[in-house]
């Protein structure tokens, strides 16, 4: 099983959307991708509470069947929809996957 762990930092204001409602949209865009794509076995979408300057403000951890499945994930056209969102608001990104 391939986990994928995404961290990003979201603009202070986007297109006269605030940064808490971009949020809220990113979280809801991200979830609906949940049973949709072949090999996706679960997906978790967290908002941050932590205080902390350096804290990202959301984090999405998928799990695939597999590497192939990931990519597949990550091609998907829906998958690439939501991330023309997300790279419109980010201000910020880390990411890692790993074999579990």
């Amino acid at each position: 099983m391939i986990r994928h762990v995404v961290l990003w930092t979201i603009k202070d204001s986007i297109d006269g959307v605030n940064k808490p409602e971009a949020i809220v949209n990113m979280k809801h865009k991200l979830e609906s991708l949940s049973g949709k794509i072949d090999g996706l076995i679960s997906l978790q979408v967290g908002l941050n509470k932590n205080t902390n300057p350096d804290a990202y403000d959301i984090c999405l951890i998928t799990e695939h069947i597999s590497w192939e499945a990931l990519t597949i994930y990550q091609e998907h056209p829906l998958h690439k929809e939501v991330a023309a969102y997300v790279g419109n608001v980010r201000k910020n990104r880390a990411v890692t996957d790993y074999e579990v």
